[in-house]
């Protein structure tokens, strides 16, 4: 039995010593530009480098998407942009975007990250307008590829956390900020997702949002007790609700902000909470396959 135990010790010591570079990294999606040389009007700030660190990306001067391609085999037709949070300062493209992304590919769902314009970090250039712009972009782009990607255009959503969740709520509920520079054939697609997650999204909104009973069906998702980020979907609900609209709240006792998809969370509730999204997207429909030829 001794010499048992010592075998398993040396080889778990073995597995830490094995070099980081000789695991398999993780899938880092295709990186799609919303717009081919640059932001219409802003292109000489197209080759402005990014700049990311650990879990967050910062610098956005040319927006675009990382597409993470549906399991062949479990490919429903649905696709969803995922839009991260970080108060636009910066976006946690981890946890709140690559992470998120597989997890939906792995269960047939299209999924798109979307590095959208950030206003609030210090020294851009950029306002909330030019996000609104990217994520009415990122959709028009869906639409119009939508063969490409084998993916249904009336079964496309968006999923935003916390700043993303603002930009997701004004792309589904606001009108589409006009295109930048002149439009193009992209811009003649509509730029609003046909169903939308909002997880513990923050309180900034548009001027006007528009909630009728035909407003894009919601799934929302916060923790009582998080300061900043629970009382928004109270107030989304509450219209849906009084438009007669569709909307299912997930409202937990506790957990605070940032609790993502459950990954680090003591709590048992917020570590299924990603069983909820899958059970939402079922009973809509979005879940079966779609068929995505086209009409001859």
């Amino acid at each position: 039995m001794r010499r048992v135990f010592g075998w398993a010790i040396a080889l778990a010591v073995t597995a830490l010593m094995v070099p980081t570079h000789a695991q398999t990294a993780p899938d880092p999606g295709e990186r799609i530009d919303l717009w081919q040389g640059g932001v219409p009007g802003r292109e000489d700030r197209a080759s402005i480098p990014e700049e990311s660190r650990g879990y967050w990306t910062k610098s956005i001067n040319n927006p675009s998407l990382r597409y993470f391609a549906a399991s062949p085999e479990r490919r429903t037709g649905t696709a969803v942009i995922i839009m991260p949070g970080g108060g636009h300062e910066l976006l946690v493209t981890t946890t709140e975007g690559s992470d998120v992304a597989r997890w939906f590919a792995q269960r047939g769902v299209d999924a798109f990250v979307l590095s959208y314009r950030l206003f609030r970090q210090e020294g851009s250039p950029w306002t909330i307008t030019d996000a609104r712009q990217d994520a009415g972009r990122a959709v028009r782009l869906l639409r119009s590829r939508a063969d490409e990607f084998h993916i249904a255009p009336d079964r496309i959503g968006v999923m935003g956390f916390s700043a993303g969740g603002e930009l997701a709520r004004m792309t589904l509920l606001s009108l589409p900020v006009a295109p930048a520079g002149s439009a193009d054939a992209i811009d003649q697609f509509p730029a609003q997702p046909d169903f939308g997650i909002l997880v513990f999204p923050g309180p900034l909104k548009a001027d006007s949002e528009t909630i009728t009973a035909d407003s894009p069906p919601l799934l929302l998702s916060a923790a009582n007790d998080d300061e900043c980020c629970a009382q928004p979907i109270v107030d989304i609900f509450d219209a849906y609700r009084a438009a007669g609209a569709s909307v299912e709240m997930h409202m937990f006792a506790a957990g605070g902000h940032a609790y993502n998809m459950g990954e680090a969370t003591p709590y048992v509730s917020l570590r299924h909470w990603p069983e909820r999204i899958i059970d939402w997207m079922t009973d809509r429909g979005l879940m079966t396959p779609a068929d995505t030829q086209p009409e001859r």
